[in-house]
Formats: structure tokens, C-alpha cells, sequence
């Protein structure tokens, strides 16, 4: 299945891009997105710990499961006052 994975802040600086097309196996969830991802970019991997999900612009944890076509997205943490 293909998925589009978008990437914000110090993440996409690491990966170089905002937005990647990749493919996934039928089943994959969030966190199976994110070990490809640090697998392709091992400089991205100590940014798990900090990061936020959303599948389909809805916020997800990382065992949520992941349908061709949908958006994952890494987002880093928020700061506000």
C-alpha cells in the first residue's frame, strides 16, 4: 500500500524533504511508518521519544493502524505560552 508521510521542524530538516511517498505492508501501523523512517534516515531515529502522530490529520498513537492512501505525520513537540 502507498502511503504519504509528512514531516515538521528538526525532522524535516534531518530527512530533507517535508513530504515523502513510500510503501507500506498491509497491516503496518504508525510505529512500523516510523522504524522504516529511521531505518532509511538513522539520523531521524533519536527524535521518536519527542514526537507526536496523526494519521489522516487526526491525532494517533503509534499502534494505530495505517490504510493505503492515508497521511502520517511526525510532529514535533509544541510549546506554547
Amino acid at each position: 500500500m502507498r502511503i504519504t508521510i509528512l514531516l515538521f521542524a528538526r525532522l524535516r530538516d534531518v530527512v530533507g524533504a517535508a513530504r515523502l511517498e513510500r510503501d507500506a505492508a498491509a497491516g503496518a501501523t504508525v510505529e512500523d511508518v516510523w522504524a522504516a523512517l529511521a531505518t532509511e534516515f538513522p539520523a531521524a531515529a533519536p527524535h521518536r521519544a519527542a514526537l507526536s502522530a496523526a494519521v489522516n490529520a487526526e491525532y494517533a498513537k503509534f499502534p494505530a493502524p495505517v490504510a493505503d492512501g492515508d497521511e502520517v505525520a511526525f510532529l514535533p513537540p509544541v510549546s506554547g505560552g
